[in-house]
């Protein structure tokens, strides 16, 4: 199979792992670079084998069932518990997406120097537009399209002087400095593996099935495995690398510009990209901030859908961004709402920073739960038939768990 072959099968995994650095993601690698200099790289590389096993085995569900992680975790869960889980993650979701708008007029402000506000507007009457009258099969190309911003990232590491000897010990030998680099630690964790993604990313798998009409769930149609499976395998080993690519490369261009010139009280993504005008030129400054709006466009879509997904699953309820609004009331009111509710954070009164303080902690109370939900959904024959998950999958899967539990705990242990 040639390159262009293996590109064209990229799909739900790039989709996914690109919508992960999102702007308040792009936020937090930019902390741990201007923080602790390439100290917290090592991060990037232990979250890799994880986020893999964690959206592999979300595609698989999709794949396999015909139906999103919503619908499968009710069969392993309470209801009640279920329902409580989606709340929290319309609730983050929506956080998220004013953060994100937010970020993206600050980064349009900073490139053409107009008020923040009217391109926050913007941008959200924009992503909504595109969600409520692009069906899937042509709005997914643009959202693949988008994917393309993030070489921004990598390109800002080519215009800045980097220690690549520094940035190797960074990604290999595990350090933490402090009370700060725990919160550090904690936060890269929450904003790379997040329950949003999950969902998104079986939905999505659902969302291709409806595209062909010979293409059904595996446990439908055995013959349809080895390619299916080849497929998702190598989209998500490529998307999540992607993601990860780039969160390094945004931490190491922050690393060299900002933590070596000892400014690294990064408070937003928008704070990064000015900080890097006076240090590292208008080039990179303006570099960073198209990186944000781009990815913006991208992650904000990816929010508002996945608890759009979530809440209709549990309803029962016509979820696909392939129907027109009148087909799918439910689905598009849940993410109207989503929009309209995380566009209003701008215009309050609240810190940016603290909300997307209390998505993290809601975050991480949520993945906790998700994941082990999804790992037994995953290891349930009567679920997943014949397709159950691999020995390797469930040891990494059940490792995502172990180590986000961690993280939560270290969120209420360490003090702020």
């Amino acid at each position: 199979m040639g390159i262009l072959d293996k590109v064209r099968r990229l799909g739900p995994g790039l989709v996914t792992g690109a919508a992960d650095d999102d702007p308040s993601g792009i936020a937090t690698y930019s902390q741990a670079g201007a923080q602790f200099g390439t100290g917290l790289m090592w991060t990037m590389t232990l979250c890799y084998p994880l986020m893999v096993a964690v959206q592999l085995a979300s595609a698989w569900v999709g794949r396999v069932t015909g139906h999103g992680l919503g619908n499968s975790l009710r069969k392993v869960m309470p209801r009640w518990l279920v329902i409580a889980l989606i709340g929290l993650l319309f609730v983050a979701n929506t956080i998220n997406v004013g953060a994100d708008l937010a970020a993206m007029g600050e980064a349009s402000a900073l490139v053409i120097g107009d008020g923040p506000h009217a391109f926050t507007v913007f941008f959200a009457v924009l992503s909504l537009l595109l969600q409520l009258f692009v069906p899937y099969h042509r709005y997914v190309n643009v959202l693949k399209w988008l994917t393309l911003v993030l070489f921004a990232y990598i390109a800002l590491i080519f215009i800045v002087k980097v220690d690549w000897q520094a940035a190797a010990a960074g990604l290999t030998i595990p350090s933490i400095a402090g009370a700060g680099a725990v919160t550090t630690v904690v936060a890269i964790f929450g904003t790379t593996i997040s329950p949003y993604l999950f969902f998104w990313q079986a939905a999505q798998e659902v969302e291709d099935l409806d595209q062909i009409e010979e293409r059904k769930p595996l446990r439908e149609k055995r013959s349809q495995a080895p390619d299916a499976l080849s497929r998702i395998r190598w989209d998500t080993f490529a998307g999540m690398a992607v993601s990860n690519i780039v969160a390094l490369a945004i931490m190491l261009g922050t690393a060299t510009t900002l933590h070596a010139a000892g400014k690294t009280d990064i408070q937003s993504a928008a704070d990064a990209a000015q900080a890097l005008k006076p240090v590292a030129g208008s080039l990179a400054s303006v570099i960073f901030s198209l990186g944000i709006i781009g990815t913006g466009l991208l992650a904000v879509p990816v929010l508002a859908g996945s608890s759009a997904y979530g809440v209709c699953e549990i309803g029962g309820w016509t979820a696909s961004l392939e129907h027109e609004p009148m087909r799918a009331k439910a689905f598009y009111a849940v993410i109207t709402l989503g929009m309209v509710l995380g566009l209003a954070i701008d215009w309050s009164p609240i810190s940016p920073m603290k909300a997307l303080f209390w998505s993290a902690v809601i975050n991480g109370i949520a993945a906790v739960p998700v994941l082990i939900g999804l790992m037994i959904v995953v290891s349930k024959r009567s679920i997943m038939g014949e397709f159950v998950a691999s020995a390797p999958l469930k040891i990494f899967g059940w490792l995502a768990t172990a180590v986000m539990g961690a993280a939560a705990i270290a969120m209420f242990a360490v003090p702020s």
